[in-house]
C-alpha cells in the first residue's frame, strides 16, 4: 500500500450531500443511476453517475445522505456531465454499498 502525506489527504474534498433525485441511466455502459445531490449552500447541487443499481432502487436513494468527492474535475459520461464522485465499497459479490454517515450531519460537512 502506498502511503500519502496529510497534505495529500486534505486536498480531497469529501463532503456530505442529500440525494434529491435518482433516475435510471440507460446510456451508461454499466448499470447506473443519475443522482442529483445537494451538498449544501457552499457547494450546491451536483449530478453524478453512480453504479449502485444492485443494492439500491431510485426510490430508496431519494432523501439519503451520501459522501461525495466534490473537487474532481467534471467528467462527461455519455450524455451526463458528472460533477462529483459518490463513494462506496464493494461487498463480497462486487456490488457497491454506499459510504454514508451513521448520524445526521449538515449538508456540505467535510470528512476530516
Amino acid at each position: 500500500m502506498q502511503t500519502i502525506s496529510w497534505d495529500d489527504f486534505t486536498k480531497v474534498e469529501l463532503r456530505v450531500g442529500r440525494v434529491l433525485d435518482a433516475q435510471p441511466f440507460p446510456e451508461a455502459r454499466k448499470p447506473a443511476y443519475i443522482l442529483t445531490v445537494d451538498f449544501g449552500p457552499e457547494i450546491g447541487v451536483r449530478n453524478s453517475s453512480a453504479q449502485i443499481t444492485a443494492l439500491y432502487t431510485p426510490d430508496e436513494l431519494i432523501g439519503r445522505l451520501v459522501v461525495g468527492v466534490v473537487n474532481f474535475p467534471s467528467k462527461q459520461i455519455g450524455p451526463l456531465m458528472s460533477e462529483c464522485l459518490i463513494t462506496g465499497f464493494h461487498n463480497e459479490a462486487g456490488e457497491v454499498a454506499l459510504c454514508v454517515p451513521d448520524r445526521a450531519v449538515p449538508l456540505g460537512a467535510r470528512l476530516l
